[in-house]
């Protein structure tokens, strides 16, 4: 199971913000749960939003599949440097507790969570004669990468025009087991999954499903979507 997960500013309301996660309910990442809550502070985003979202999509992934996700990799976007810490303490905690209570413990499941980062202002370039963009599906995860982190950067667009941006991956929590390599082809394989858009995007699928959702919430409903449109992928 891959879950996506962004926050939006609501446009209307200040202080207010729209947490919307994304998951996927079958083997082949085509069919989506989507749910999508508003919340003022970062304590009631947690407890209130995430928790409950995460445990619907299990809920509803045993009732379509008969039994709970044995691997669940999480996408989160929207998390600056500075917020790392918090997130390490608190929201990784909220949500392995939020499995233990789905009935996951943390023996049987593997778990993978990754914060990616699109805003950076790393760049980088194929040396051979003039430079030129590397080409899509470039990862770098040594030279330039920190080393007290488990991260990497790759590149999964093709750009026609300017310098191509890549996007940071950065595993906070991994207890699936799976290299490095597999993790990197599976998003890779992930920016493919995009229905919008031919080619590959920016960040993994979920994670942009993710980012449309909280967008269309808090730029233009400013409340929370009916339930029957769940199963729906309604805001592509």
């Amino acid at each position: 199971m891959v879950i996506g997960y962004d926050t939006y500013h609501d446009s209307a309301q200040k202080g207010r913000s729209v947490g919307a996660v994304v998951a996927s309910m079958n083997s082949t990442f085509t069919k989506y749960l989507s749910v999508a809550n508003l919340h003022t502070n970062p304590a009631q985003e947690l407890n209130d939003n995430m928790c409950p979202a995460i445990a619907k999509a299990l809920r509803k992934y045993a009732e379509i599949n008969g039994n709970l996700p044995a691997r669940i990799i999480m996408y989160r976007d929207g998390v600056g440097d500075g917020q790392i810490p918090y997130v390490m303490e608190h929201e990784i905690a909220a949500i392995q507790n939020c499995f233990r209570q789905a009935g996951l413990t943390d023996d049987q499941l593997l778990f993978t969570y990754i914060i990616v980062s699109k805003r950076i202002n790393t760049r980088f370039f194929k040396m051979n004669g003039k430079p030129s963009n590397p080409p899509s599906g470039t990862i770098v995860d040594d030279v330039v990468t920190l080393p007290e982190r488990y991260d990497f950067f790759l590149v999964s667009q093709s750009v026609r025009q300017g310098t191509v941006n890549p996007t940071s991956y950065n595993v906070i929590k991994d207890t699936s087991g799976l290299k490095p390599n597999h993790l990197q082809k599976l998003t890779y394989k992930l920016t493919h999954l995009y229905y919008n858009w031919p080619g590959t995007v920016r960040v993994p699928a979920p994670c942009q499903y993710a980012h449309k959702l909280a967008f269309l919430v808090g730029e233009s409903l400013h409340r929370e979507p009916s339930e029957q449109l769940e199963q729906t992928l309604y805001y592509l």
